[in-house]
C-alpha cells in the first residue's frame, strides 16, 4: 500500500521546489496562505502533479483554499480520490 501522504509531501516539496525535505512537513503543516509558493501558479502545479502520480482527475469544482488548509487536508482528499476510483 502506497503511504499517501508521504507521496503528497514528496509532491508539494517537488512541485513547489521547496527549499524543505518531505519530512520536514506533517499532516498540521499549513499550506494556503502560509507557503509563500504555493501562489495560483503553485496550485497548478500541485494538481497536476497529484493528478499524473496518483492517477486520478481533480475537477474545477474540487479544488479551493479549503483543499489546500494543510498537508492533512490534501493527503484525505487524494485518499478519498483513490477510495472512490477503487470501487
Amino acid at each position: 500500500m502506497v503511504d499517501s501522504e508521504e507521496a503528497v509531501r514528496r509532491v508539494l516539496v517537488e512541485s513547489l521546489e521547496l527549499s524543505r525535505n518531505p519530512e520536514d512537513l506533517d499532516r498540521d503543516t499549513p499550506l494556503f496562505g502560509e507557503l509563500p509558493e504555493l501562489d495560483s501558479f503553485g496550485v497548478l502545479a500541485v494538481v497536476a502533479a497529484i493528478e499524473e502520480r496518483f492517477g486520478i482527475r481533480i475537477e474545477d469544482d474540487e479544488f479551493g483554499a479549503e483543499l489546500f488548509a494543510t498537508v492533512g487536508t490534501l493527503t484525505d482528499f487524494v485518499d478519498g480520490k483513490l477510495t472512490r476510483a477503487a470501487t
